[in-house]
């Protein structure tokens, strides 16, 4: 039996906060690249999140800027979000595999800013979703 879009908003904003909480250990530890995938995933989580307590049965895809577009359709301050979030889109990828880059393996080209800059994108979409929420 499918939980209601609520009951599966609350599983993704979940997960959402714990993995934002292992993005922001990765950035401290020094993970940079981990911490820049994570907090990719992050605020991806925390769109579907949004999309599902809208009454969103499937919502599939990675690109935080196209969730962010779809979010826009019910709450239009999202549309303000997507410039900004969408940068988390250019971690999903070359984070992880080298032939993503050019030369150089990601574990060796991502930097402590990139992490943080990356973790604080990911702590707002958390938040903001948390708060749209909790208004219902």
């Amino acid at each position: 039996m499918r939980e209601s879009g609520r009951q599966e908003a609350e599983r993704w904003i979940a997960q959402a906060a714990v993995d934002l909480h292992w993005a922001a250990h990765l950035a401290q530890e020094g993970a940079w690249h981990l911490a820049c995938f994570l907090s990719q995933q992050v605020a991806e989580k925390a769109l579907k999140a949004f999309l599902y307590a809208q009454g969103e049965e499937i919502v599939l895809g990675h690109s935080v800027e196209r969730l962010c577009v779809a979010a826009s359709h019910y709450e239009p301050a999202f549309a303000e979000k997507v410039q900004r979030w969408s940068l988390l889109d250019s971690y999903y990828i070359p984070t992880r595999y080298p032939n993503g880059l050019p030369g150089g393996i990601p574990a060796d080209v991502f930097t402590s800013e990139a992490a943080r800059g990356a973790v604080d994108l990911a702590q707002e979409a958390v938040d903001y979703v948390k708060e749209l929420l909790e208004r219902g």
